[in-house]
């Protein structure tokens, strides 16, 4: 982990002059290809996802990634033991928006668990053990199925948002598709290349899901549907929902 790790802190050295800003993309999904491209252990790449998670997502202190093995939800990794001590009480609860990621489409958010809350039991151990107030479940999808979660952590009530929201998106379409290759057993460099236009596929998802208010499944099948209209790769698509929405901004 430690080796994952101090690339992606190294690449970020000179790109966070607040280090309660979040760092800059471009520079952390480098360093994550980079780890992934030198044939790092899945140890190693899992860990480096969740040090990228409290890098990208704006308001994450924590974070950790559940996968499920043998019907049961396992902690491969996490940044710290905070994440690692919330996903316990989750598991021990039966209840949070982690484990509820892993049934279903739609983002899992609590923004405050200090309020009423759709998980009171996970609340009251939370507030207890651990400085956590916010948290959000994203799911991981493996060949159409559901294999795990990439969940986040605030100390900070309310911090998570709409933005942090689509951050983290990219990064858990980034999460998915090195699951996968590593499951499969994938070479780096063709893993590499998936990596680089799922990112784009990512965005393009995150872009379309605030746009036009609607979830991650139908935001892809829009993208999806599109590309078999045009008859162009949905990568190609993707890169250029993102390039006009740049240009939109630039405008």
């Amino acid at each position: 982990m430690m080796r994952a790790v101090t690339w992606i802190d190294s690449a970020q050295e000179d790109n966070m002059p607040d280090e309660k800003s979040p760092a800059d993309p471009s520079t952390v999904f480098a360093a994550l290809a980079d780890i992934v491209y030198r044939g790092s252990s899945a140890d190693e790449v899992y860990s480096a996802i969740c040090v990228a998670a409290t890098l990208l997502v704006p308001g994450c202190d924590h974070a950790s990634l559940m996968l499920v093995r043998r019907g049961q939800p396992i902690t491969v990794a996490a940044s710290d033991q905070v994440a690692r001590t919330v996903d316990d009480i989750e598991r021990a609860t039966g209840e949070g928006p982690c484990l509820d990621a892993l049934e279903n489409e739609v983002a899992q958010i609590e923004p405050d668990f200090l309020t009423p809350t759709a998980w009171p039991k996970l609340g009251r151990g939370v507030v207890t053990r651990t400085p956590v107030r916010g948290a959000m479940g994203f799911r991981l999808i493996l060949d159409g199925k559901k294999v795990g979660a990439l969940n986040l952590f605030s100390d900070v009530p309310n911090r998570f948002d709409a933005q942090s929201a689509d951050d983290a998106i990219v990064l858990t379409a980034f999460a998915s598709v090195t699951v996968s290759a590593i499951v499969n057993g994938q070479e780096a460099e063709t893993l590499r290349l998936g990596l680089e236009s799922n990112r784009e596929i990512g965005k393009a998802i995150g872009l379309l899901m605030a746009t036009h208010n609607v979830t991650d499944d139908v935001a892809f099948d829009m993208l999806r549907t599109t590309s078999q209209d045009m008859n162009i790769k949905i990568a190609a698509l993707a890169q250029s929902v993102v390039a006009a929405h740049t240009r939109d901004l630039g405008a």
